[in-house]
């Protein structure tokens, strides 16, 4: 809290004012002392910036502490109102705190409980407006417009996560691991009515199916062991907000069951109870398999992947749409860059466009990242780039490997080595630089996780 905040004390006994502006000014405030209602209005008009809070009598002239009240919410919604009065009665703190009053306490003065008040109401406003930049800080970093590329196919994407961002409808977005699935679902979130509310992600495939459940839905106290108090879900969390559920394709047979009925019913149920909980969580799933294919396949429910494909988004790989490489690779140098001006060398950008990029976009940013991390002059050459993209690598045989391209599995499993190489064999950290579960980091390298 700043000492120095700026207080307007309103009341038209002189007596009063003073005294309480004095009680302000000696906690180190900047008091402004005013007569009456009109005239705190005419100062709110004039003022650059309202002030941090308003201490005001309720009974006054022509303008008096409650319609006074009225005006600030609707002028300076940021600024708490105490009101204080001589004729403290139980309808009055009622009316008070109904029309959007902070507090409401009665004359004569208890001194401290004015500063115990006052303090509390600073602190207020002071989180709300942290709580306000913030969610502005967020919807500037994952607004649509931050979701970088430009090519034909990143556009369709655009225009689609622009339509639905509007609505209520449960999207369905595909695409391969690293091409920037979470980053829309969140500009999704941060461009709909629901962005001054949570945006909560889980990773489904790196959660047993047992606990994912308990996560989603919560769990009532003893519904099993350890199960020592009642917990809220995710989907509770979410509520009036935006739950991401990422690789949807990985839930089992009785999470999908339970799934369907939440989107089906607006309802959840922790586990251990049947009580239905209302809930207003707009569901976003993400998938890096065909759910489609696996729907037909009996792998996944059909009637849950309809549900979730109301409207379905394809984000393209890398490789399909390489016009967007030199573009990103410019973003994340400025992003990871040092110093102002880090840049990609014409001859680097030749290098990075002709790598096909199996782990997509972010596999793109722990490069440059990367790169910028062992070059100190900010412009990133070809030596700065890793063998395998540079394809200066020799498969075995001392074959080049410009021409004897590797397949996609190959270059997958070689990059995550390459990775896990470099955090001295840490398999948890590997898999935090790549992006991924240590589950699928396993898969990556041909191993099986015994833990």
């Amino acid at each position: 809290m700043d000492p120095r905040s700026q207080i307007f004390v309103v009341d038209d006994d002189t007596s009063s004012r003073d005294l309480l502006s004095r009680i302000l000014s000696s906690e180190g405030h900047r008091v402004l002392a005013l007569s009456d209602g009109r005239e705190a209005l005419e100062h709110l008009a004039e003022e650059r910036e309202p002030p941090d809070l308003v201490v005001s009598d309720i009974r006054m002239g022509d303008v008096d502490g409650l319609q006074l009240t009225d005006a600030l919410r609707q002028r300076a919604p940021d600024t708490p109102v105490i009101l204080v009065t001589a004729f403290g009665n139980i309808d009055g703190a009622i009316d008070a705190i109904r029309r959007g009053a902070f507090d409401y306490i009665s004359k004569p003065y208890d001194v401290d409980a004015i500063k115990l008040v006052v303090r509390r109401a600073l602190e207020q406003r002071r989180l709300a407006m942290e709580n306000r930049s913030l969610r502005r800080d967020l919807r500037d970093k994952y607004r649509l417009e931050n979701v970088v590329g430009r090519s034909e196919a990143m556009l369709q994407v655009y225009k689609t996560a622009a339509r639905v961002a509007a609505t209520d409808a449960t999207v369905l977005i595909q695409g391969e691991s690293g091409t920037g699935k979470e980053l829309v679902a969140r500009a999704i979130h941060a461009a709909s009515p629901r962005t001054a509310a949570s945006f909560v992600a889980v990773d489904c495939g790196a959660i047993a199916e047992g606990v994912l459940e308990s996560e989603l839905f919560g769990h009532a106290r003893g519904a099993f062991t350890g199960a020592q108090a009642t917990r809220r879900g995710l989907f509770e969390e979410a509520d009036r907000g935006t739950l991401f559920l990422d690789e949807i394709g990985d839930i089992g047979a009785n999470v999908q069951a339970r799934l369907l009925r939440a989107l089906q019913e607006g309802t959840i149920r922790r586990v251990g109870t049947n009580e239905p909980i209302a809930v207003d969580a707009r569901v976003v799933a993400a998938s890096n398999k065909d759910l489609a294919q696996a729907a037909k396949d009996g792998r996944f429910r059909e009637d849950l992947f309809y549900r979730l494909a109301v409207v379905t988004i394809r984000i393209p790989p890398l490789r399909d749409r390489r016009e967007d490489i030199p573009l990103l690779a410019e973003h994340f140098a400025a992003k990871h860059g040092r110093a102002e001006g880090a840049a990609v060398s014409p001859q680097a950008r030749e290098v990075l466009l002709a790598y096909d990029w199996p782990g997509n976009v972010r596999e793109l940013e722990n490069v440059v990242a990367r790169a910028l991390a062992l070059n100190p002059s900010g412009v990133i050459t070809p030596d700065d780039l890793p063998e395998h993209v540079r394809g200066a690598e020799l498969a075995p045989g001392g074959t080049d490997l410009a021409h004897d391209r590797p397949t996609l599995a190959e270059l997958e499993r070689r990059y995550a080595g390459q990775i896990l190489q470099e955090t001295g064999g840490n398999k948890t950290r590997a898999a935090e630089v790549l992006g991924i579960d240590r589950k699928t980091l396993y898969r990556l390298l041909g191993e099986r996780d015994d833990r």
